[in-house]
Parts: structure tokens; sequence; C-alpha cells
């Protein structure tokens, strides 16, 4: 906890993603991810020296899934929980039958995410994007779409006002799966028809198969998007 803690901490500094007197909601998707950021996030607001509140929302997609354990969580943590009804799982499969879904998704679900918040009044949202998320979507944007990008550490949405945040990005994926089996995460099963099959999961298996000679690569790509360094991503200013 402390460990990990830590690193969310100088994350938040680095990229000074916190201010005194902020509302920052947590995506909650029911995931590993999120849940363990909604939990460092909840202990990060007992001592963190900018004061800031915390709520949570969920958008369910329609697919059958039980958010009541992740409410217990929030209510547990005393974090006010919200969980959004859509049908944007029958749109996208059963009616659309999209070949490549996870853009759509991804584009509605940000939709009916940034219209809870205006109503909740929330200005900035907190996502559970890691380390690995962030050397995968890089190389996706290289070797699918042949550029240098990635998702930025602060995004401000001009169109919306919102703020997005992503607090987690010193973390690995290897201690988020450890940090949530230790703590007994309310974890979501997510049937979603395309998980597994998506051009992420290729780039995990590339991943994966480059690290068996190059153990370092993720640590290595991660520090060149960041001495680099990529839009927003560099932290020489708030070092």
């Amino acid at each position: 906890m402390n460990k990990l803690l830590g690193l969310v901490r100088r994350c938040a500094e680095d990229y000074r993603m916190i201010s005194p007197g902020d509302r920052i909601c947590v995506g909650v998707s029911g995931g590993k991810d999120s849940l363990t950021l909604l939990v460092l996030l909840a202990k990060l607001r007992d001592f963190y020296p900018a004061p800031f509140e915390l709520c949570a929302v969920t958008i369910d997609m329609g697919l059958g899934m039980d958010f009541t354990p992740v409410a217990g969580l929030c209510r547990e943590l005393d974090i006010p929980y919200e969980c959004v009804r859509t049908e944007i799982g029958p749109i996208i499969f059963d009616y659309r039958k999209e070949k490549n879904p996870c853009s759509m998704c991804a584009k509605m679900r940000r939709g009916a995410l940034n219209e809870q918040l205006k109503k909740m009044g929330c200005a900035k949202v907190a996502l559970g994007h890691h380390h690995d998320d962030a050397v995968e979507t890089f190389l996706m944007s290289l070797l699918f779409e042949g550029r240098i990008s990635c998702f930025q550490p602060v995004t401000y949405l001009d169109r919306t006002g919102v703020t997005q945040i992503r607090p987690m990005l010193y973390l690995n994926e290897q201690q988020v799966i450890h940090f949530a089996d230790a703590q007994n995460l309310p974890v979501v099963h997510n049937p979603c028809p395309a998980d597994k099959h998506t051009k992420r999961q290729e780039i995990k298996d590339l991943i994966y198969r480059l690290g068996a000679d190059y153990p370092d690569i993720k640590d290595r790509i991660f520090g060149a998007m960041q001495r680099f360094p990529l839009p927003a991503w560099g932290v020489s200013d708030s070092e």
C-alpha cells in the first residue's frame, strides 16, 4: 500500500494533477485498474497536502454486469457513487454489429461519462491507466497508425471543460494485479465479446515476446516518452 501510494503521489506531483479544493470523480469500470485507483486515491485523500474531494461513477454498458459490490466498496471508503445505466453494449454488438467495436465503444462511454460529470458538478476525472497501458498505446499509435502519440498524463477537454488525470502511470500492471488480489477488491467480470480479441491484446502479446530478450523494454519505452518528450509528458518543470 505505502509503495503504491508513494508512486501515485509522485505522479500527481510530477504532473500537477491535483489542486486544493478539487472534486475528483474516479471513473470506475469495475476492473482491477479502476478499483485500485479508487482505493489509492481514497487513502491519498487522507494526507495529501492539497485537500481534495472524491466521488465515483460507473458507466454500465448494458452487458449484465452487477456493480453492487462496487457500490459497497464506495460506501466503505466514504465516496459518493453513481452507476449510469446505458445500452452501449447492445447498440454496438446487437444493433450496429460493429466489426471494430472498441473505438465506437470508447467514444460512447466518454460521452456518457462527460454528461454525468456535468450533472455531478465535477470538472476533473481520474482514469485508471497505468504504465503498461501507456507503453501499449504508444506502440499501437506507432505500429498501426504510423505516428508517435499517446494519451497525456493530464488532458484538458475544451469542449466539455473536463480535465482528465491518470495518477497510476508510475504503477505497472503486475503491481496493480497484486494489489487488487491482496486487498480482495470486488473486481466485476467483464463479459464484453471483444475482450482478448483486440489490437491492444496483439501489442500486449508482442511486448511479452520482446520482454523475453529485453526485460526492461517497457521501462525504456516509458522513459523515452518522458525524455523525448511527447506532448505534456515532460516532468522537468515540476521536478
